[in-house]
């Protein structure tokens, strides 16, 4: 779950950690908080953004870090297919060199 402010002082595992005993205990909200040492303003705001997440993700479909590692690697291939072209043109270009 994106940080809605840019940078956040919480790692993303901390942040997701987090969430599960806030939406899964019968504890209040701000009492989970006050255990994990962060404000429960904070920790409603990790919930909301979570379940919003969630809400909007197919049903059977890819999580929002599965859609981020998808376009890193779809950038990843295309860099890769870039070089690959460059390399080939270079090889063309050094066989034809030899042949003179």
């Amino acid at each position: 779950m994106p940080s809605v402010s840019g940078k956040s002082k919480y790692p993303e595992q901390f942040r997701r950690d987090a969430v599960e005993p806030a939406r899964s205990s019968d504890r209040p909200l701000r009492q989970v908080a006050r255990e994990l040492g962060v404000n429960h303003e904070t920790l409603r705001n990790w919930v909301r953004t979570a379940e919003q997440a969630q809400a909007a993700a197919p049903v059977g479909g890819v999580s929002a870090d599965e859609r981020q590692e998808l376009r890193e690697l779809r950038e990843r291939v295309a860099e890769l297919e870039l070089e690959k072209d460059i390399l080939r043109k270079a090889a063309a270009y050094f066989a034809k060199e030899m042949g003179r």
